[in-house]
């Protein structure tokens, strides 16, 4: 690493040390400004930028770490700590409050421009990581809940509020418990949740269950020692620690075996995690949300779900409504989603016609989300007339009945203001339509004289009310 111009504030009180270190950061051509005490360096912190900052730990006039606590170290400089032997404890206290790495003294001095080259490079790194946090998050802010999901939403916000409260004491933060058909977009609500959390800064690591083979589960989920079996041929740590400090989404969870739900009940109960093969127990934090298309009530009556690992699971359990069931939200989500699809293919946004609103009512969507996606992207492609969605009309089964039971089964009233008398002129327009504006034929279809339903006509186009 090249350090000419690079400038860093040294604090250090033994002066034939400080004097060492300048001297040879100096020949690094490291610009180097160096005090002896805690108020020397806040105000030098305060006056100039730096960026590189070496302490040492304990100090005359207090600890540098005071300098760390109350934010007086900028973002843009990276802290070094340097500590003598038996004070790591106080070095690991600087690294939860945000130094880059540290140093025991005595240490040498050729070793310490290698060190600040690979904690300036992790700062970088996590720069970079943070921005992508950022802009995955920003995404995620336009997670449509619309009306069908209002109480979804408010379960969430209240699931925020406890975990910030958690947060501020320490304490582990409960699992969550996702519910719903697949595609209605569980992986993206659990997304939503970790990245509008206490632990947005921490790993995310998402996990399907139902792609990780059984014999290959545990040692995925847990780590494995050296030796644990044949292929292992070195120690591996499992993505429960590696989502240390983060969240572990873990999707289609009943498709774990028996075996693996006990040890992961274990987890959650003792918050450690003991690799295969081993016979250490590692303590874990860890946020666990768990996702599933399956009534686990019924696995268990079925002896496929082990019955105390749910109770563990079910404390804050959030339920997503299929598609079918969100009324005209899917019109609002469908063109959100369209929004995006256009920007991604460089295309101008598309306003959903009528027709298109008609068709992606009555179409049942068994794929939910995930299949009105597709529709979409289908259809900004292929399609001349954009998000007309013809291929709903000719290949997909209509949510509206063919038999005598006409209403759709997924109507809803919403609260007040019905009107019934347009719907009765709207059933006598589609009979006309259906009968090519013949009106006896309409009368005959509805069951009713045909001067009545010239009367409803001569009555809507004069905009005036018919009686029943």
């Amino acid at each position: 690493m090249n350090l000419a111009g690079v400038s860093l504030l040294l604090l250090e009180d033994e002066t034939l040390l400080r004097k060492r270190l300048a001297a040879h950061l100096d020949r690094l051509g490291v610009e180097v400004t160096a005090v002896g005490t805690v108020a020397e360096a806040r105000r030098a912190l305060k006056e100039l930028s730096f960026e590189f900052a070496l302490f040492d730990v304990n100090l005359p006039d207090g600890r540098s770490l005071t300098l760390l606590q109350e934010k007086v170290v900028p973002a843009h400089t990276v802290p070094v700590v340097m500590t003598a032997e038996g004070g790591v404890a106080g070095a690991v206290e600087a690294m939860r409050l945000g130094a880059a790495d540290y140093l025991v003294k005595p240490f040498d001095t050729d070793e310490l421009a290698p060190r600040l080259a690979r904690a300036r490079r992790d700062r970088q790194a996590k720069r970079g990581d943070q921005f992508r946090r950022e802009q995955e998050a920003a995404t995620e802010e336009r997670f449509f809940f619309g009306d069908a999901l209002a109480g979804v939403q408010a379960q969430l916000e209240k699931i925020l509020s406890a975990d910030t409260r958690l947060a501020s004491t320490g304490a582990a933060l409960p699992p969550v418990l996702i519910e719903g058909e697949t595609g209605t977009g569980k992986t993206s609500l659990a997304r939503w949740l970790h990245r509008r959390g206490p632990r947005s800064d921490g790993p995310w690591i998402e996990v399907n269950c139902s792609a990780l083979p059984e014999t290959l589960a545990e040692s995925e989920l847990f780590g494995h020692e050296r030796g644990a079996f044949t292929d292992a041929k070195e120690a591996r740590i499992g993505l429960l620690e590696a989502a240390e400090g983060g969240t572990l989404f873990l999707d289609e969870l009943p498709s774990l075996a028996l075996g693996t739900q006990a040890k992961l009940l274990k987890v959650i109960e003792d918050r450690t995690v003991r690799r295969v093969g081993g016979n250490r127990m590692v303590p874990i934090d860890v946020r666990l949300i768990t996702a599933t298309n399956l009534d686990l009530k019924v696995r268990v009556s079925e002896g496929r779900f082990r019955e105390d690992l749910l109770h563990r699971l079910d404390l804050f359990r959030v339920r997503i409504p299929p598609l079918r069931e969100r009324g005209e939200d899917v019109i609002a989500l469908a063109q959100q989603l369209a929004d995006q699809v256009a920007k991604r293919y460089g295309l101008s946004p598309c306003v959903i016609p009528p027709a298109g609103s008609r068709r992606l009512l009555m179409h049942r969507w068994p794929g939910n989300v995930r299949e009105l996606a597709h529709e979409i992207e289908r259809s900004l492609v292929f399609e001349d007339d954009k998000l007309a969605f013809s291929g709903l009309a000719r290949g997909s089964q209509p949510v509206a009945q063919t038999g005598e039971d006409w209403l759709n089964p997924l109507f809803r009233f919403k609260g007040e203001g019905f009107s019934l008398e347009e719907a009765i002129d709207r059933l006598v327009r589609r009979a006309v339509e259906q009968s090519d504006g013949n009106v006896s034929a309409a009368a005959r279809l509805l069951g009713m004289p045909r001067d009545y339903v010239r009367y409803r006509l001569k009555a809507e186009n004069k905009g005036t009310d018919a009686p029943i």
